[in-house]
């Protein structure tokens, strides 16, 4: 397998699978254009290609709240019934054509709430869109499963209310939750009411964590919060000298706790020099449950089939280890366990026997 001729054909042909990958961060810039026209929003240009590199070069700030800035015109367009179906169809036939056959999307439902519409009624109408997306793509002859995860926003008061949400949509589409927004300065333990809801409730749950803050953000997401997943958690590095584990990275790799690493969102943010360097590789070889993710593929002008093309090019990857980190997004992925098995045993590993 590892002589196996690996090229951005091969690439984009093998099943994928994405665990993080922020709804509005991911939209078609012409759809922005069109939708933005629609509700007269201004964007900084009104070209589509113009639009996707002014996204991309505010991305390489360096800085995790520039970054997150640039979601304004995104978040803008996404503010009614209309916006909604449309961008989360797009979605999914998007990671469809990229060959990801699972994937999970995450937003922040009060985000999407500017227009009029509840957080329920955001939820309702995302999950009728991807599921549209979903039916479309089934008929095109490309499967792909999609979940979402509710994303409660630390730095506000609303993260019980997503969380609650995420209880009572668990049975149509949401299969787990996750906080995101300004990590430093705005511990998760300020949530821990709505973390031990979601453990009492049994919804899984993710924590953005060391990416703008190191260790005792991911500390405080596991040991305290109880997260069955790290979003980015690329500072677990900073716990390993020379090769050797501390406590808290034991803790991580032995558990199996997933680490959701985004190479490209984390060069931008600053959270990593180059793909060469960056420490998803070392952390692959340590035996981390690694996978492999997007984050925002219209902030960061990526997909899947990029990302892995990096780490081919410039970390010297396999197609054996591009399996690797599709095997462990999905037996991480927050969905049953015969389907999380059904996925890897009849699609993905059949799809790499090269």
């Amino acid at each position: 397998m590892t002589a196996t001729r690996v090229d951005a054909e091969l690439i984009r042909r093998l099943p994928k699978a994405v665990l993080h990958d922020h709804l509005d961060g991911g939209l078609r810039p012409a759809t922005v254009v069109e939708l933005a026209a629609e509700v007269g929003h201004t964007l900084p240009t009104t070209d589509p290609d113009e639009l996707a590199a002014w996204y991309f070069e505010a991305a390489n700030s360096g800085d995790l709240v520039r970054y997150i800035a640039t979601f304004e015109h995104t978040l803008a367009v996404m503010q009614t019934r209309e916006g909604l179906l449309r961008t989360a169809e797009e979605y999914v036939l998007d990671l469809a054509a990229d060959g990801v056959v699972y994937g999970e999307v995450r937003y922040a439902p009060e985000l999407n709430t500017n227009g009029g519409l509840t957080m329920a009624e955001v939820v309702e109408t995302v999950q009728e869109g991807l599921a549209a997306g979903m039916a479309k793509a089934a008929a095109a002859g490309t499967r792909v499963r999609v979940g979402t995860l509710l994303c409660g926003m630390r730095m506000f008061d609303r993260v019980r209310e997503a969380a609650d949400l995420a209880v009572a949509f668990r049975d149509a589409g949401v299969v787990g939750f996750d906080i995101a927004g300004a990590e430093d300065g705005f511990p998760a333990a300020d949530h821990r009411d709505a973390f031990e809801h979601l453990r009492r409730e049994n919804v899984p749950f993710t924590i953005h964590a060391g990416e703008a803050h190191g260790l005792p953000s991911i500390h405080q997401a596991v040991q305290v919060c109880g997260a069955q997943r790290l979003g980015h958690g690329v500072r677990i590095t900073e716990d390993i000298v020379d090769g050797k584990l501390g406590r808290l990275a034991g803790w991580v790799r032995d558990r199996r706790i997933a680490l959701e690493m985004c190479p490209t969102s984390n060069l931008q943010t600053g959270a990593a020099t180059s793909i060469a360097e960056h420490p998803i590789t070392a952390l692959k070889d340590l035996g981390f449950r690694v996978t492999l993710n997007t984050d925002n593929r219209l902030v960061s002008g990526t997909t899947m089939t990029r990302e892995m093309s990096l780490l081919v090019e410039d970390a010297g990857w396999t197609v054996e280890d591009l399996r690797t980190v599709t095997v462990n997004a999905l037996k991480s992925a927050f969905i049953p366990f015969d389907e999380r098995r059904a996925l890897i045993e009849d699609v993905v590993l059949p799809g790499y026997a090269l």
